[in-house]
């Protein structure tokens, strides 16, 4: 280990994944500024961004957990959004300039019930002009914000369920209130749209709620102000590294955890564990020691190794 890393390991005392119930208007880079300058960490990152205008599960990875973000960034959503019909903007969203109107008063919750039955299953998706994909080196939201529109590709997407949760149609526009359970790179706002479409109204999303990303749901949350107020009771919801994936585990000897930290070949592990499927190796203490997919080879691909749970005798 480098002395830049023994410093590093050393300031970053906190590893694994916080779960954080974003406020409404901030942005996810903004909390996750907060949330390192309030613990002291060094590394602190999110596993997929979420609009000032959504609220909800903003899972955090601190320490060495920062390992795991793209791994957990593939993991599936699930949303409560509320979708304004009769409503068009530039942004798909309520922050954008009204682009067209419909007449919305005649539809009912069958009629969405209906329409939303379409969307089940695997969709192809155009990502909106206000995203953070890039075209040509630039981001999206840069080109339309220069009123530039450019041809996206679509993307293949999962739509596992989507479900009327109700239909309000009092003052202003009716609103529907809609639970989806979707792939990662679903884009909600161009679902709401799409369903305005599919209704001949237009639509717009007018409200966002992430419930659950990956495992991680509401209940395991805890708000920026709790942290920022009471870290220590906060970080009792920590979920540890070796508990933030779902998937096999092995346990090696004390003596063995050297080995795996220089990456030697480790051929008996490779042969008892399945193939192509990644795995994760744990110390006898029960710390992730390492992320490794096995090859019939026999061969062992390690992904990731940790030395947050490391003894510092084991280091080479």
């Amino acid at each position: 280990m480098s002395s830049h890393e023994r410093q590093r390991r050393g300031r970053d005392r906190v590893h694994g994944v916080l779960v954080l119930d974003k406020p409404l208007g901030a942005s996810s880079s903004s909390i996750v500024t907060r949330a390192r300058k309030r613990l002291g960490l060094d590394r602190c990152g999110h596993t997929g961004t979420l609009d000032p205008l959504a609220t909800g599960v903003l899972p955090l990875c601190l320490g060495e957990g920062t390992k795991l973000a793209g791994h957990l960034l593939a993991d599936d959503k699930a949303y409560d959004a509320t979708i304004a019909l009769g409503i068009e903007t530039d942004t798909l969203d309520a922050t954008g300039t009204i682009t067209a109107r419909g007449d919305a008063s005649a539809i009912t919750a069958a009629d969405i019930q209906a329409a939303l039955a379409r969307f089940r299953g695997p969709i192809a998706q155009v990502p909106p002009m206000h995203s953070a994909l890039k075209h040509d080196g630039q981001r999206l939201y840069d080109l339309a914000r220069r009123g530039d529109v450019v041809e996206r590709p679509a993307r293949d997407v999962v739509i596992h369920s989507i479900e009327l949760l109700g239909l309000d149609t009092g003052a202003g526009a009716p609103q529907a209130r809609v639970a989806i359970a979707c792939s990662k790179g679903t884009y909600v706002r161009s679902l709401a749209a799409d369903l305005g479409t599919a209704l001949g109204c237009g639509a717009h999303l007018a409200g966002l709620r992430r419930t659950r990303s990956g495992t991680f749901t509401l209940a395991d949350a805890v708000t920026i102000e709790d942290l920022e107020r009471d870290p220590a009771n906060a970080l009792l919801r920590l979920v540890p590294p070796a508990r933030a994936l779902a998937i096999p585990s092995y346990t090696v000897e004390a003596e063995r955890i050297r080995d795996v930290v220089l990456g030697l070949p480790l051929l008996d592990i490779a042969e008892a564990m399945p193939k192509g499927v990644m795995f994760q190796i744990l110390t006898p203490a029960g710390d992730l020691l390492a992320l490794a997919v096995a090859h019939p080879d026999p061969r062992l691909e390690l992904r990731r190794v940790f030395t947050y749970g490391v003894p510092v005798a084991s280091m080479p």
